[in-house]
């Protein structure tokens, strides 16, 4: 049985619109997909034991939903992958967040598995699309869980590539709001200026209607003129991979045909100049906002605790430097998206490594996440081994539902 099956949130919520199917069944659905396949997956660390399904009202009305576990939901424990937190109580309320998503007509279903502080150690989750291979992390078990067709809807959190690379390792899409979009009370985060939302779906056109019901609104419309489209190759970063690069040269070609018009990124060097300051300014808040495990460092892995310990010793003065280039940085690719609709590139270096014992690499996001924009994650291309390959597109601050209908308009270039 694969496990590979996502779930169509579009085609869930006009069942429910019309009464082809009803929350109780559709929660069943996703109780039932979960005792098949967690046996083999482990996305979840805990279920809710009786999710109200009664009295669910608005534009998603029913919708089983997945909650990344630095994210608190009331009555669940909140432990962050970490067995510091193992002995907590559950929270007694919901995040803002998980409220906004309740608001909507979503139901939870439970916490999905978390790296360790939504770091870089890993959790039990395999990659439902390439089982043996990482499912990216650290939003590991909400992007698994769409994937595999647990739930059709799931949220996460990104802080360097915590929402885009999982999305991208496991052929979903993704969605990873702007900076400061909805607040981040009640999530144990990293980086106050990097901390960001992220929610999961099937493809694009999923994550639109669940965006469209977050927000209140209706999904834009497909482009009505060509696309205009920056291609951006991370070259300078050094780390994309011959099958990504090919996957891109294709894409690009994909594009072309359907009319759009496509120029060269002209901000490469600028780009991995923000990609190496965003370390800097994460280390050093993440220092400051995880003090309390910085002192017991000795409980924590060794990648977090080099962090925070980096972080500690990271000189004030270098943390205002690194701050200034994304300053910089961010009003120059501002002028850029005002003359065009969507930058495109590699949403990671190649398809998911092999092993569970590592994450990837989450470096292709760091820029973008430092400039506090605005991210999709488009499914649909596959290497030579069928592995998935996933791009990522990047648009203007707040400009979430015209960059999604841009991004559906890619993701049907590639099918």
């Amino acid at each position: 049985m694969s496990l590979y099956a996502p779930w169509s949130l579009r085609e869930l919520v006009r069942e429910l619109a019309t009464g082809a199917t009803t929350p109780a069944a559709a929660l069943d659905r996703a109780r039932s997909r979960i005792a098949d396949t967690e046996p083999e997956l482990a996305a979840w660390v805990v279920q809710e034991p009786s999710p109200d399904t009664t009295s669910v009202m608005g534009v998603l009305g029913g919708v089983p939903f997945g909650v990344k576990d630095i994210i608190d939901v009331a009555g669940l424990p909140t432990r962050c992958g970490s067995a510091l937190r193992a002995d907590l109580p559950a929270a007694t309320a919901d995040a803002p967040i998980v409220r906004a998503w309740r608001s909507a007509g979503a139901v939870v279903v439970g916490k999905t598995v978390t790296t360790e502080f939504a770091f870089f150690a890993p959790g039990p989750t395999d990659n439902p699309a390439a089982q043996g291979h990482t499912p990216g992390g650290s939003s590991s078990g909400s992007a698994a869980a769409v994937a595999s067709g647990q739930v059709p809807l799931a949220i996460g959190s990104q802080t360097a590539g915590s929402v885009t690379r999982p999305a991208a390792y496991c052929g979903v899409a993704s969605l990873v709001m702007t900076h400061g979009r909805f607040p981040v009370d009640g999530v144990v985060g990293l980086s106050p200026n990097l901390d960001s939302h992220g929610v999961y779906a099937a493809g694009v056109g999923d994550v639109a209607v669940a965006w469209a019901a977050l927000t209140g609104t209706r999904p834009a419309a497909a482009p009505s003129r060509p696309l205009r489209v920056l291609s951006w190759t991370a070259e300078p970063i050094g780390v994309v991979d011959d099958e990504m690069r090919q996957a891109l040269e294709t894409l690009r070609k994909q594009l072309t045909e359907g009319g759009a018009v496509v120029d060269e990124f002209p901000e490469e060097r600028l780009i991995a100049e923000v990609t190496a300051a965003h370390p800097v300014v994460m280390a050093y808040e993440a220092a400051r906002e995880r003090d309390r495990e910085l002192a017991a460092a000795d409980r924590l892995s060794e990648p977090l605790a080099r962090l925070l310990q980096t972080g500690a010793a990271t000189p004030v003065a270098d943390y205002h430097a690194a701050q200034r280039t994304v300053a910089e940085a961010r009003g120059r690719i501002a002028g850029l998206l005002a003359s065009y609709d969507v930058i495109v590139g590699p949403a990671a270096p190649g398809a998911a490594p092999a092993g569970l014992e590592a994450t990837g690499d989450p470096v292709l996001s760091r820029a973008w996440q430092a400039l506090g924009l605005p991210v999709v994650t488009i499914p649909g291309l596959r290497g030579t081994a069928g592995l998935p390959l996933g791009v990522q597109a990047i648009g203007p601050a707040r400009g979430e539902t015209d960059l999604l209908a841009r991004a559906a308009w890619i993701e049907t270039r590639l099918s």
